[in-house]
């Protein structure tokens, strides 16, 4: 998704201590059987404190407690999904064009890191089957965006869907699946209807409610400043999880939590702290 954060520059005590009872309500009821994620989840795996979308912003978001990261999986040529967010190279790495026209190895041989801070030169790309086994080692959940390459949105949504099935074959909590795009949230439902899935929204049409049912979602993923208590309040009288994007600052935070929303995709991994 596109980080928008609507924030100033928070105070560090107190959001902290907003991340720290908010993280108590996901320890004593945020997370059930029929919701197992938790509250709270890094953005592209450690907000901005490391290159995004790489196994090392995993591994720093992990490092600060959080144990669901968001993260944008799109195709290489020859079919190989695997963690970017642009549709092009040039802002998080040393290549040049469209990702989803180069084969995967020839991505794999790119600096995903360099381009942060010189101390995670010679990160990589990584592939959604390296991440996956990360996660699954560790315990850790995940919100996959299908982010396609323009054009091939039907065929990423079904690819991606098709591998996290694969991936977490017989495991208890699959990835939720999200995407702004429509075309790929059908195809993941045609092609595995099973996994669970999000509408993505940066603005609410007047029939966001009928789509999120028709893509058979469990969850709508919104711009955090679309909620308010009567968009919230549709949203769960129509039976959908509520998660909030990009909120970065304590005064948002309280209010979604007030308002009662079921997740919240942060930056700011290194201020939240959640107490899992």
């Amino acid at each position: 998704m596109n980080s928008r954060s609507h924030s100033g520059s928070p105070d560090p005590a107190g959001v902290a201590a907003a991340g720290r009872s908010a993280a108590h309500e996901v320890a004593s009821g945020g997370a059930s059987a029929s919701w197992p994620y938790p509250r709270w989840i890094a953005h592209r795996g450690a907000g901005k404190l490391a290159p995004e979308n790489t196994l090392a912003s995993f591994r720093l978001g992990a490092s600060h407690g959080y144990r669901m990261f968001e993260c944008d999986v799109k195709l290489s040529a020859d079919g190989v999904p695997f963690l970017l967010h642009d549709a092009t190279l040039e802002r998080t790495t040393n290549g040049v064009g469209v990702a989803g026209r180069q084969p995967w190895k020839v991505l794999a041989q790119l600096d995903a890191g360099r381009w942060h801070s010189p101390q995670f030169t010679g990160e990589p790309l990584p592939t959604l089957r390296s991440i996956a086994r990360y996660c699954l080692d560790n315990g850790y959940f995940l919100n996959l965006e299908i982010k396609p390459t323009p054009g091939l949105e039907s065929h990423t949504g079904t690819v991606v869907a098709d591998e996290t099935a694969r991936l977490w074959h017989n495991t208890a909590t699959p990835p939720l699946l999200t995407s702004f795009q429509l075309a790929a949230l059908e195809a993941a439902r045609a092609a595995q209807p099973q996994l669970p899935r999000g509408l993505l929204l940066d603005e609410l049409p007047e029939n966001w409610l009928e789509t999120a049912s028709e893509l058979q979602c469990v969850a709508i993923v919104c711009n955090q400043k679309l909620w308010n208590a009567d968009t919230m309040a549709q949203a769960k009288k129509a039976g959908f999880r509520t998660l909030s994007y990009t909120v970065n600052d304590e005064t948002s935070a309280r209010r979604l939590i007030e308002l009662g929303t079921d997740g919240i995709i942060t930056d700011r991994v290194e201020v939240f702290q959640p107490d899992l």
